[in-house]
Protein backbone atom coordinates (compact mmCIF):
# COMPACT_ATOMS: atom_id res chain seq x y z
CA UNK A 1 0.00 0.00 0.00
CA UNK A 2 0.89 3.12 -0.85
CA UNK A 3 0.58 6.47 0.80
CA UNK A 4 0.08 9.47 -1.48
CA UNK A 5 -1.49 13.28 -1.08
CA UNK A 6 -3.90 13.48 -4.14
CA UNK A 7 -4.95 16.79 -5.37
CA UNK A 8 -8.20 16.47 -7.58
CA UNK A 9 -9.15 19.29 -9.61
CA UNK A 10 -12.43 20.07 -11.89
CA UNK A 11 -13.16 22.40 -14.13
CA UNK A 12 -16.68 23.60 -11.85
CA UNK A 13 -16.81 24.02 -8.31
CA UNK A 14 -19.32 22.01 -7.39
CA UNK A 15 -17.84 19.07 -9.08
CA UNK A 16 -14.79 19.30 -5.82
CA UNK A 17 -18.15 19.14 -3.33
CA UNK A 18 -19.59 16.39 -4.96
CA UNK A 19 -16.48 14.43 -4.95
CA UNK A 20 -16.01 15.21 -1.39
CA UNK A 21 -19.06 13.78 -0.86
CA UNK A 22 -18.72 10.41 -3.25
CA UNK A 23 -15.39 10.28 -1.69
CA UNK A 24 -16.57 9.94 1.69
CA UNK A 25 -19.25 6.95 0.35
CA UNK A 26 -16.30 5.45 -0.72
CA UNK A 27 -14.28 4.96 2.21
CA UNK A 28 -17.22 3.94 4.28
CA UNK A 29 -17.68 0.68 1.28
CA UNK A 30 -14.35 -0.05 2.04
CA UNK A 31 -13.43 1.14 -1.57
CA UNK A 32 -9.95 3.21 -0.31
CA UNK A 33 -8.43 3.91 2.67
CA UNK A 34 -8.52 7.59 3.12
CA UNK A 35 -6.76 9.72 6.26
CA UNK A 36 -7.87 13.15 5.49
CA UNK A 37 -9.62 14.99 3.33
CA UNK A 38 -10.42 18.83 2.71
CA UNK A 39 -12.52 21.05 0.08
CA UNK A 40 -9.72 23.57 -1.04
CA UNK A 41 -10.68 27.30 -2.58
CA UNK A 42 -7.83 29.18 -3.65
CA UNK A 43 -9.63 32.68 -3.09
CA UNK A 44 -10.16 35.48 -5.66
CA UNK A 45 -9.72 38.05 -3.22
CA UNK A 46 -6.44 39.54 -4.82
CA UNK A 47 -4.33 38.20 -1.62
CA UNK A 48 -3.57 34.94 -3.03
CA UNK A 49 -5.12 32.96 0.14
CA UNK A 50 -6.03 29.38 0.44
CA UNK A 51 -9.09 28.38 2.75
CA UNK A 52 -10.19 25.18 3.72
CA UNK A 53 -13.68 24.78 3.06
CA UNK A 54 -14.55 21.44 4.31
CA UNK A 55 -12.91 18.98 6.08
CA UNK A 56 -12.96 15.26 7.52
CA UNK A 57 -10.40 13.21 9.11
CA UNK A 58 -11.22 9.39 8.50
CA UNK A 59 -8.67 8.35 10.61
CA UNK A 60 -11.13 9.26 13.88
CA UNK A 61 -7.93 10.82 15.06
CA UNK A 62 -10.21 13.93 14.68
CA UNK A 63 -7.01 16.04 13.87
CA UNK A 64 -8.80 19.73 12.93
CA UNK A 65 -7.56 20.82 9.77
CA UNK A 66 -5.10 23.27 11.32
CA UNK A 67 -3.02 20.22 12.60
CA UNK A 68 -2.76 17.60 10.03
CA UNK A 69 -1.00 17.31 6.48
CA UNK A 70 -3.36 19.31 4.68
CA UNK A 71 -3.58 21.92 7.17
CA UNK A 72 0.25 22.15 7.31
CA UNK A 73 0.23 22.04 3.56
CA UNK A 74 -2.35 24.85 3.21
CA UNK A 75 -0.52 26.27 6.38
CA UNK A 76 2.55 26.77 4.10
CA UNK A 77 0.76 28.03 0.78
CA UNK A 78 -0.39 30.95 2.84
CA UNK A 79 2.92 31.68 5.01
CA UNK A 80 4.82 34.70 3.94
CA UNK A 81 7.12 32.65 2.10
CA UNK A 82 4.71 32.02 -0.34
CA UNK A 83 4.84 35.09 -1.84
CA UNK A 84 8.16 36.02 -0.44
CA UNK A 85 9.35 33.23 -3.20
CA UNK A 86 7.25 34.29 -5.87
CA UNK A 87 5.43 31.20 -6.17
CA UNK A 88 1.90 33.19 -7.00
CA UNK A 89 3.65 35.33 -9.76
CA UNK A 90 5.64 32.35 -10.84
CA UNK A 91 8.95 34.76 -10.46
CA UNK A 92 12.21 33.72 -10.30
CA UNK A 93 14.15 33.00 -7.14
CA UNK A 94 15.91 36.00 -6.53
CA UNK A 95 20.29 35.74 -5.22
CA UNK A 96 20.29 33.86 -2.40
CA UNK A 97 22.90 31.53 -1.04
CA UNK A 98 19.92 29.27 -0.40
CA UNK A 99 18.69 28.97 -4.02
CA UNK A 100 19.05 25.26 -4.30
CA UNK A 101 16.81 24.18 -1.07
CA UNK A 102 14.61 27.20 -1.64
CA UNK A 103 14.37 25.74 -5.45
CA UNK A 104 13.98 22.10 -3.72
CA UNK A 105 11.14 22.97 -1.77
CA UNK A 106 9.07 24.82 -4.08
CA UNK A 107 8.27 21.58 -6.19
CA UNK A 108 5.04 20.37 -4.31
CA UNK A 109 3.68 23.83 -3.48
CA UNK A 110 4.24 25.58 -7.00
CA UNK A 111 2.39 22.18 -8.43
CA UNK A 112 -0.27 22.51 -6.21
CA UNK A 113 -0.43 26.36 -6.93
CA UNK A 114 -0.17 25.98 -10.84
CA UNK A 115 -3.32 23.09 -10.41
CA UNK A 116 -5.34 25.38 -8.29
CA UNK A 117 -5.60 28.58 -9.80
CA UNK A 118 -7.29 31.88 -8.25
CA UNK A 119 -10.83 31.50 -7.90
CA UNK A 120 -10.69 27.30 -8.44
CA UNK A 121 -11.90 25.06 -5.88
CA UNK A 122 -10.37 21.62 -5.84
CA UNK A 123 -9.99 18.30 -3.22
CA UNK A 124 -6.57 17.51 -1.24
CA UNK A 125 -7.35 13.66 -0.11
CA UNK A 126 -4.75 12.17 1.79
CA UNK A 127 -5.12 8.29 1.32
CA UNK A 128 -3.36 4.91 1.34
CA UNK A 129 -3.53 3.59 -2.67
CA UNK A 130 -2.95 -0.01 -3.41
CA UNK A 131 -5.48 0.02 -5.90
CA UNK A 132 -6.31 3.39 -8.13
CA UNK A 133 -9.43 2.17 -10.16
CA UNK A 134 -12.05 3.51 -7.74
CA UNK A 135 -10.65 6.99 -7.39
CA UNK A 136 -9.77 7.05 -11.27
CA UNK A 137 -13.28 6.08 -12.17
CA UNK A 138 -14.94 8.58 -9.62
CA UNK A 139 -12.65 11.28 -10.62
CA UNK A 140 -11.98 10.76 -14.36
CA UNK A 141 -14.36 9.35 -15.84
CA UNK A 142 -17.76 10.26 -13.69
CA UNK A 143 -17.01 13.67 -13.12
CA UNK A 144 -13.84 14.32 -15.79
CA UNK A 145 -11.62 15.88 -13.29
CA UNK A 146 -7.90 15.31 -12.57
CA UNK A 147 -5.90 13.59 -9.99
CA UNK A 148 -2.11 14.81 -9.44
CA UNK A 149 -0.85 12.20 -6.74
CA UNK A 150 2.30 13.09 -4.98
CA UNK A 151 4.03 11.15 -2.64
CA UNK A 152 3.36 11.52 0.93
CA UNK A 153 6.67 10.98 2.44
CA UNK A 154 7.90 13.85 -0.18
CA UNK A 155 5.39 16.20 0.75
CA UNK A 156 6.18 15.60 4.46
CA UNK A 157 9.69 16.10 3.65
CA UNK A 158 9.13 19.34 1.66
CA UNK A 159 6.85 21.09 4.15
CA UNK A 160 9.54 20.15 6.79
CA UNK A 161 11.72 21.62 4.70
CA UNK A 162 9.66 24.92 3.65
CA UNK A 163 9.10 25.54 7.49
CA UNK A 164 12.82 25.02 7.71
CA UNK A 165 13.38 28.15 5.14
CA UNK A 166 10.54 30.51 6.94
CA UNK A 167 12.21 30.03 10.72
CA UNK A 168 15.61 31.21 8.69
CA UNK A 169 14.40 33.85 6.85
CA UNK A 170 12.62 34.92 9.95
CA UNK A 171 15.91 35.00 12.44
CA UNK A 172 17.57 36.65 9.83
CA UNK A 173 14.89 39.38 9.37
CA UNK A 174 14.64 39.71 12.76
CA UNK A 175 18.56 40.18 13.05
CA UNK A 176 18.47 42.68 10.48
CA UNK A 177 15.52 44.65 12.34
CA UNK A 178 17.68 44.39 15.36
CA UNK A 179 21.13 45.63 13.85
CA UNK A 180 19.79 49.06 12.32
CA UNK A 181 17.40 49.64 15.14
CA UNK A 182 19.37 49.13 18.28
CA UNK A 183 17.43 49.52 21.24
CA UNK A 184 19.80 51.96 22.64
CA UNK A 185 18.68 54.60 20.60
CA UNK A 186 15.25 54.42 22.06
CA UNK A 187 16.43 54.93 25.40
CA UNK A 188 18.56 57.70 24.74
CA UNK A 189 17.47 61.07 26.74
Amino acid sequence: MSKRVLLLTFGIESQSYQAFSEIKKLHVARAIKGDQMAVVTHTNDGNHQFKIDDFIDFTGNNNASTGGMIGMLVGVLVSPLAVLLGWFAGGMIGATRDAKEIKDAQSVFESVISQIGVGDTAVILIVEEDDNRPLNQLVMNQLGGRITRLDYAEVEEEIQRAKEVEDQAQKAAQETWADTHPTDRHEEK
